[in-house]
Order: structure tokens, then sequence, then C-alpha cells
């Protein structure tokens, strides 16, 4: 399977999995609360069920990375592998506000193939991959339209925000950053999905996220695939390109990219987040 496909199954896997969802949302679901203290829902379940019945009608050895259940949590090397999170930003979804989403990427040995998150409630939908990451090709694109980060080079007017929350024990960080971003930049922005906050860095709606944490892959790999094919970089917090296995997080349009790893750098010393 070449890139190409790989992505459109990407693309048809996030969308279905966020039909799911969708069918689900602002009606009376109960909350559960997972081992970490995340909240989960049924509708996670079964939406991942769904991604994973995608891909595995055209991929059916292939490794399934995915948030809920059982499933492995982290990408195997040296093999294809697929990376979901069947509804990123679960806080918002089980209060009726709009902004999640259903995240589907598609990695290779030799990196991210393909990538889609779908945000039903909003009506977006930001998919890169096949030609869409190679130097010949239209980019990244939300609903269709190519899309890029944004040209802001001075940090005072630049939108910047958390990627994600920290765990109620290491709130202090959450002030800090908070405190770091409002005394650095124009304004806060956090919408409570670190692949919305991703998404919208590639779109430049926003500048700029980072954390001091170490994310899990289905809330970034996505994102962070689309951010560098928009023309962002991402970066871990010694400023070497990100990966995966890295502590800490910065992806911006690039201009701002050293101010926003400074405000990452200060911040206490970390351990995990949501």
């Amino acid at each position: 399977m070449d890139d190409q496909a790989r992505a459109e199954l990407a693309e048809r896997a996030a969308a279905a999995g966020a039909t799911v969802a969708s069918d689900a949302f602002r009606t009376a679901v109960e909350v559960e609360t997972k081992a970490d203290a995340e909240p989960v829902t049924q509708v996670d379940r079964d939406a991942q069920r769904r991604v994973t019945e995608v891909i595995r009608e055209e991929r059916p050895d292939e490794t399934v990375v995915g948030e809920e259940g059982e499933t492995p949590k982290s990408i195997p090397e040296g093999e294809p592998s697929w990376v979901v999170d069947p509804i990123d930003g679960t806080k918002n979804f089980a209060r009726g506000s709009r902004t999640w989403g259903t995240s589907v990427a598609a990695v290779t040995p030799d990196g991210v193939a393909g990538a889609a998150n779908v945000f039903p409630a909003v009506d977006d939908v930001y998919v890169v991959g096949g030609n869409g990451l190679g130097p010949e090709s239209a980019g990244p694109r939300r609903n269709g339209e190519p899309v890029a980060v944004s040209d802001v080079d001075t940090p005072e007017e630049a939108l910047v925000g958390p990627l994600m929350l920290w765990t109620r024990d290491r709130r202090d960080e959450f002030v800090a950053a908070l405190g770091e971003t409002a005394r650095r930049f124009d304004d806060v922005r956090r919408v409570g999905s670190a692949q919305a906050m991703l998404s919208r860095t590639a779109a430049g709606e926003i500048d700029g996220t980072f954390t001091n944490l170490s994310p899990p892959p289905w809330d970034t790999v996505a994102g962070v695939a689309l951010v560098r094919a928009a023309g962002g970089r991402v970066t871990n917090l010694d400023g070497d390109r990100w990966s995966p296995d890295d502590r800490g997080l910065v992806a911006s349009n690039g201009e701002i990219h050293d101010a926003l790893r400074e405000a990452a750098a200060a911040l206490p010393s970390g351990g995990d987040g949501e």
C-alpha cells in the first residue's frame, strides 16, 4: 500500500469513527473514569472499534495503537501502524461542547504517511498525506482547501496556549504555563483537545502550542504531521525535532518558536498529563 492509499484510508477511518461519535453527541452519555483519572465513555470505545474495523478491512495484520482498551499504547519500530484517538476532547464531548474530534495517523518506518483529524461538530476536516507530505504536494487541507501556518513573527501579537491539561497534582505547572503565556504573548488559547490545538496551529488560527509533558501518540502524531506539512516547526524542549518518545512538545508557525520554547522551558519540571 503506497502512502497515498494510506492517507486515504486514514481519512475514511477517521470519518467513520467521527460518525459513530457524532450520532451520540449531546445525548445522555455516561462518563466513566479510567485508572489514570481520565474520562471515558462507551462512545469512545465504540468509535475506536469502528475506526479499527475500517483499517483492518484493508490492513488486517497491521498494528493499531489506540487510546482505549487493550490496544497497544506505543508505536512499533520498523513496521507500519495506525495511531487512533476515537474522541480527542472527551470532556468537551461529554459536556456538549463542540471541540472534539477523531484522529487517525498512518505511520510507516519512514514517518507519517497520512493523517486525518475530523471534528464533526464544527464541520472541520484536516487531512495531510501521500502527495500532501511530498515536495510537490498541495499540502495539508482543511475541508479541501489548502492551509498554512500564520506569519505572525512578534510574540506580543501571537495567540498561543498549553497543548493539554496537567494532572491535579501538577497544577502548579498549569498555572505557570498560563503565566508565561500571559507575560510573553498576546493572548491565551486552550480548547480542551490537543489535536484541535495542533490542527489550528497548522491552519494559522493560532500561532503555537506547548507542553512540558510527554503526550501520548494519539494526542499528537496526526496534528504534528499537519503542522510540519503546513510550514510550521515542532520540537522537544531542547529544540530538537520532536518524536513521540520525547518529553515536551513545542509546535509553532516557526516565527515565534524560540520564544515559545523558552516559555515551555521556564515551567517547573513536570511529569505526564492528560
